[in-house]
C-alpha cells in the first residue's frame, strides 16, 4: 500500500484508539521496552497448601525424542543446544517457544525441565522472551512447575536462581504493560503479576500484588455483561478464563495474601466466561472457529468446565437463552443442527486486531459432524494467507460489490468499520441482523436465520443500492458437494457428510452458482483444502437457502 493511500487508512484506524493507548504506543515508539534493575533481595515462595492440580499443556506444545520441539504444527531440532533466539519458525512460534507451556508437557523429566528453565535464564538475558507477553504467561507456567509436586528437581541453589530471575521478570513486566495493546494482552500482563504476588512474599511481591485492584477493573471492562470477552474469539476467550481459574486456584490456597474482591472478581468472571463458552462449542466439544480461533490452542470446554468445578465454580446461565448481545453471537439449537452465527463487527472498538470480516457469518453442525465452518487461522505474518484468513469470502456470508466488510489491512490492523445490527431474536427459533460494509453503506445486506422441526432456513436479502454479490458457503473437510439443476432454474446441493449421512441445500435462486476447492487452517501451521459452494449474481435483491435431510 502507498504512503498516500495508507495515510487514511492509518487515520481511519487511530482514530479509535483510546487516550491512554494512543499516549502508551507513542511511548513505545520512543522508548521501547525498559528494564529495571534491582538489588532487592530473593522473592520467598509463600506457604500454604498446594492448590488443585493445573491443566495440562496445551495440545501442539509436544517434546519429540532427540529434544525435538514442536509448536503450532512446527518442529525444531534443538539437539545441539537450545536457541532460545530462534526467530527461523516466525513470530508466533518463539512467544509459544518463550511462554514456556511446552515445559509442563507430561514426557519431560522433572531434571530436564529444570535444566531447561535454568538454560532459559543463563541464555536469554535480551531477546523476544523479555517482551510482556511472553513474561506474562511465562510467570504462570514457571509459577505452575514450581506448585506442581514432582514436577521439577530443585536444590536450594537452583531454586533461589529461578525465584530470582522470575521477580526480575515480573519487575520488567511491571514497568512495561501493555496499555498500547489493551485487550488479552493487558488482561495477561495483569494476571501473571498478580499471580506472582500470590505466588511469593515481600515487599517485591507485594507491590506486584497491588495490581489486583487494576486487574479486577480490566475484567469488568473486558467481558461483558453476557460473560463474552470484548475481542470476540472463542480461543482467547478459552486461553483467558485457564489464566483466570489458574489464577482462582491459587488464590484459594493463599487467603491471606488475596482479598476478598479478588477472589470474588475471578468467581464471578470465570462463572459468566464459561456460560458464554457454552454457546461457542458444538456437539463434538470443540469451539467454533470465527475471528482469530484455531484448534488445540486453547482447553477444550469440557476440561475447562471440570476445572472450574473443582475450584467451586459453575457456568452461569445466560442473559438471554441462545444470544450474547453484547459481545455479538446467537446460537440456535435443535435435535438436529446447532447453528452458531456472528451478529456484530470488529470489537472492541480499539483493538480489533484478532478480527475477520465474518459478520452475519455462521457455522454449522448436525449432532458431532460440522457442516459449515469459519475458516480459522494459519499465522499472524503479513501475506496471502493471514489477508485470506480475515476476508469476507473465506467465511459464510455475503460480499457485496467485491469489498470487504472491514478495511482490514497488515497483519491486525482494521481501519474502516461495518455497522452490524441485531434486530430480532426468537430464542431457539430465529434471528436476524444486519451489516452495512464500510465502503458499501447504502446496500445493507439483511440475514434471518430460522430453524424449525424440519430444517434450518437462511434469508438473506438486500436493503438500498442494488449490487454485484458473492455468496460463500465453505463446507467442512470431508464433505462431498454436488450441485442439482432444476427445469425452472434453481439449484440445490446434495451433500454426503463423512458419516455418509445425506443432506439437501436448496440455494437462493438469484445466484449462479459453482463448487470449488478452498483452504481451511483449522490449527495454526495447518492448511486443508476443502469444498466451498459459491454464488455470484449482478444485482441481487434476496434469496433463500434451506437445510434438509434427504434420509
Amino acid at each position: 500500500m502507498s504512503g498516500l493511500r495508507l495515510f487514511p487508512t492509518l487515520l481511519r484506524t487511530v482514530s479509535h484508539l483510546q487516550p491512554r493507548q494512543l499516549r502508551a504506543q507513542i511511548t513505545h515508539m520512543l522508548r521501547g521496552y525498559s528494564r529495571p534493575s534491582s538489588d532487592a533481595g530473593l522473592a520467598e515462595l509463600s506457604l500454604g497448601p498446594l492448590p488443585r492440580p493445573f491443566l495440562e499443556a496445551p495440545a501442539h506444545a509436544r517434546w519429540h525424542e532427540g529434544d525435538v520441539l514442536e509448536l503450532i504444527q512446527t518442529r525444531v531440532d534443538f539437539s545441539s543446544g537450545m536457541d532460545w533466539s530462534h526467530a527461523a519458525s516466525g513470530p508466533l512460534w518463539a512467544y509459544h517457544l518463550h511462554n514456556c507451556d511446552h515445559l509442563r508437557e507430561r514426557s519431560l523429566s522433572p531434571e530436564r525441565r529444570t535444566e531447561l528453565i535454568l538454560d532459559w535464564i543463563r541464555n536469554h538475558e535480551t531477546g523476544v522472551g523479555w517482551d510482556p507477553h511472553p513474561i506474562s504467561l511465562r510467570l504462570v507456567s514457571w509459577g505452575k512447575l514450581l506448585l506442581m509436586p514432582d514436577a521439577l528437581s530443585l536444590d536450594e541453589m537452583k531454586f533461589n536462581r529461578i525465584s530470582m530471575s522470575m521477580a526480575n521478570q515480573a519487575d520488567a513486566l511491571q514497568a512495561n504493560l501493555e496499555f498500547r495493546l489493551l485487550a488479552n494482552h493487558l488482561l495477561s500482563n495483569l494476571v501473571g503479576l498478580v499471580f506472582a504476588g500470590l505466588l511469593f512474599s515481600g515487599p517485591r511481591a507485594d507491590r506486584w500484588l497491588a495490581n489486583g485492584s487494576a486487574l479486577i477493573r480490566e475484567m469488568d471492562l473486558q467481558f461483558n455483561d453476557d460473560g463474552g470477552h470484548e475481542e470476540r474469539s472463542p480461543m482467547y476467550h478459552s486461553l483467558l478464563l485457564e489464566s483466570l481459574l489458574d489464577l482462582l486456584n491459587l488464590a484459594r490456597v493463599r487467603p491471606e495474601r488475596s482479598s476478598a474482591e479478588l477472589v470474588q472478581g475471578l468467581e464471578s468472571v470465570c462463572s459468566r466466561g464459561l456460560g458464554a463458552l457454552a454457546l461457542y462449542c458444538h456437539r463434538d466439544g470443540d469451539i467454533a472457529l470465527f475471528s482469530d480461533s484455531a484448534f488445540d490452542i486453547a482447553p477444550r470446554f469440557q476440561s475447562l468446565v471440570e476445572y472450574a468445578h473443582g475450584l467451586g465454580v459453575a457456568p452461569h446461565a445466560l442473559l438471554s437463552p441462545g444470544l450474547l448481545g453484547s459481545t455479538g453471537y446467537a446460537r440456535l439449537e435443535s435435535d438436529e443442527f446447532v447453528l452458531i452465527a456472528s451478529v456484530a463487527g470488529p470489537s472492541p472498538e480499539h483493538q480489533p486486531g484478532h478480527a475477520h470480516c465474518d459478520a452475519l457469518a455462521f457455522e454449522l453442525s448436525c449432532g458431532e459432524e460440522r457442516v459449515v465452518t469459519g475458516m480459522g487461522v494459519h499465522e499472524y505474518v503479513v501475506g496471502e494467507r493471514r489477508g485470506l484468513a480475515r476476508a469476507t469470502l473465506s467465511h459464510a456470508t455475503v460480499e457485496i460489490d467485491g469489498a470487504e466488510q472491514s478495511e482490514i489491512w497488515s497483519a491486525h490492523r482494521v481501519g474502516g468499520r461495518p455497522r452490524v445490527v441485531l434486530e430480532d431474536h426468537r430464542p431457539g427459533h430465529r434471528v436476524e441482523a444486519s451489516c452495512a460494509g464500510w465502503l458499501t453503506p447504502d446496500s445493507i445486506h439483511c440475514r434471518t436465520f430460522i430453524l424449525d422441526n424440519d430444517g434450518l432456513e437462511i434469508r438473506d436479502r438486500l436493503e438500498g443500492q442494488s449490487r454485484p454479490v458473492r455468496l460463500s458457503l465453505p463446507l467442512h473437510p470431508g464433505i462431498q458437494a454436488r450441485l442439482v439443476h432444476d427445469q425452472d432454474g434453481g439449484a440445490e446441493a446434495h451433500l454426503v457428510l463423512p458419516s455418509g449421512r445425506r443432506m439437501r441445500l436448496v440455494l437462493p435462486i438469484e445466484a449462479e452458482w459453482r463448487i470449488e476447492s478452498h483452504p481451511y487452517f483449522p490449527r495454526f501451521g495447518q492448511e486443508i483444502q476443502r469444498e466451498r459452494i459459491l454464488g455470484e449474481a449482478a444485482a441481487f435483491e434476496s434469496g433463500t437457502w434451506r437445510f434438509e435431510w434427504l434420509d
